[in-house]
């Protein structure tokens, strides 16, 4: 369904991705991993149009993406969830929500897929009316990938959605990512705790300096050597 194919990415005269390949079949949910500075949220960045690659292609459903503004590739059924969660400070839960139907697509199903969404995460329900910059940390992550929901997406990209979660809000958030997932909807996950990650998805690619230096299915990356020394601990 994605493929990302040999692309390079700079920051001015900084290459932040070199060659980097990057795949995500209809219904799998997919893993990058790497320390701080590898190039994870760069490449998602780049999927959704907010960074052009200077060499390579991006496809997403026989679509070419190298070209196309941020909004009509999530038009297409992409929604990334961004690093730092970012919801609208001023507007209420269910305002938020809302602002994730903009698409005449997904405007068009608000309220079916808003109880869908609402079904997902219960708490929404009960903060509907309250403004989403009073919620906790770990109530702003759930809005945050509820509000991409809202966009019937076809592959949610989330980028750290643990970072800054205390453990058991962490660990409620990757469940809801699992229920996600098991909706029929694909996942490429971005995420920190690596161990969690690879619990959760079925495939995972390891970047290193803006580089793919490992991939493999989930358990393979587990079992691995490099990985277990560089990012397990074991």
């Amino acid at each position: 369904m994605l493929e990302v194919k040999q692309i390079d990415v700079y920051y001015g005269e900084f290459q932040a991705l070199m060659k980097v390949t990057v795949q995500v079949m209809d219904g799998e949910s997919v893993t990058i991993i790497g320390a701080n500075g590898a190039g994870k949220s760069t490449t998602l960045k780049t999927i959704s149009g907010l960074l052009r690659p200077r060499e390579g292609s991006i496809r997403f459903d026989g679509h070419e993406l190298g070209q196309l503004p941020p909004y009509e590739i999530a038009a297409l059924g992409i929604a990334h969830i961004p690093e730092g969660r970012r919801v609208f400070p001023e507007l209420t839960v269910l305002e938020n929500l809302e602002m994730g139907a903009y698409l005449p697509s997904a405007k068009k199903k608000r309220q079916e897929t808003l109880a869908w969404v609402l079904e997902i995460f219960p708490i929404l329900r009960e903060r509907s009316k309250q403004m989403g910059g009073t919620l906790s940390g770990g109530e702003q992550q759930m809005l945050a990938i509820a509000r991409g929901l809202m966009l019937r997406p076809r592959l949610l990209m989330l980028d750290e959605p643990s970072l800054g979660l205390a453990p058991i809000m962490a660990e409620n958030t990757f469940e809801k990512i699992d229920e996600i997932h098991r909706e029929g909807i694909s996942i490429l996950l971005v995420e920190q705790n690596v161990m969690r990650a690879l619990t959760l998805v079925q495939r995972g690619y390891v970047l290193g300096n803006g580089q793919i230096v490992l991939q493999g299915t989930a358990n393979d990356l587990l079992e691995n050597e490099q990985v277990k020394d560089a990012y397990l601990g074991i």
